[in-house]
């Protein structure tokens, strides 16, 4: 016998706790307003049915209760947008939002992963900038100093840096197809290094983040082997900086990427 819509529905609606332990119901609203972007600031409820992957009737049920609370604002003509209860949650993130406090636990994260330190590099002029740095726990290990400026064109930071800048020709057109990038003794003879670019709103570059090490411990193939470790990092500090879980350029997608 063919199940009736109702039944059809019950796992979807129901508002009982999810296997991580929160509230299913919460998990879907919360769903729903990530639908919203900077480039999306209105959707039709077909399309934010089909970005959370609900049915309608579902959405639109928790579109009207977001609504009722001013997270949502139902238009003239049918679409949605946020409400001033989200920008308000908006501008308090803002206003307390520390960049250290972000980056400091993924690369925290990082260098227990990988036995190796991690650093967050930024772009400051013709020069990158350490902005944050973990040690790895190996007693013999590469040191950066925290604020201290280095070449562009010399390391895996900055070479990803120049190339998610746009940077034309080779290495930066290899770099931007595989997402990511890897120096041998390029900056400082004996140091390896593996590094992925973090990206803000709308792909905005931010910078990049790097492991690195003794050549005598990441030798290439090493190296190879962490890169995809590196670039989760990357596309892990993108969500969290960007406030989206939205896929970024970092973790693979590199390919798709437009200056």
């Amino acid at each position: 016998m063919k199940p009736s819509r109702k039944t059809a529905e019950a796992p979807e609606t129901a508002d009982a706790e999810s296997s991580t332990g929160g509230v299913t119901a919460v998990t879907r609203a919360l769903r729903v307003l990530e639908c919203f972007g900077m480039d999306d600031p209105q959707l039709t409820l077909a399309e934010m049915s089909r970005r959370t992957g609900m049915h309608k009737t579902t959405t639109l049920r928790l579109a009207r209760t977001l609504a009722a609370e001013n997270y949502l604002v139902q238009k003239e003509d049918g679409s949605w947008r946020l409400g001033r209860a989200a920008g308000w949650l908006g501008a308090c993130y803002q206003a307390v939002f520390d960049v250290h406090e972000v980056v400091e636990p993924v690369l925290r994260a990082l260098t227990v992963q990988t036995g190796e330190s991690a650093s967050f590099y930024v772009r400051e002029g013709q020069q990158r900038q350490c902005l944050a740095r973990v040690d790895g726990p190996q007693t013999i290990r590469h040191h950066v100093r925290v604020g201290i400026g280095l070449p562009l064109n010399l390391g895996a930071p900055g070479r990803v840096i120049l190339a998610f800048s746009g940077e034309p020709g080779e290495p930066y057109e290899s770099i931007r197809r595989r997402g990511f990038h890897l120096s041998l003794g390029e900056r400082e003879p004996e140091v390896s290094s593996v590094s992925a670019p973090v990206f803000g709103l709308h792909w905005r570059l931010l910078g990049s983040v790097c492991i690195s090490g003794p050549t005598a411990r990441l030798p290439e193939a090493r190296l190879m082997e962490l890169a995809q470790t590196v670039m989760t990092a990357a596309n892990e500090l993108s969500y969290a900086i960007a406030g989206t879980r939205r896929p970024s350029p970092a973790g693979g997608a590199a390919a798709t990427w437009h200056p």
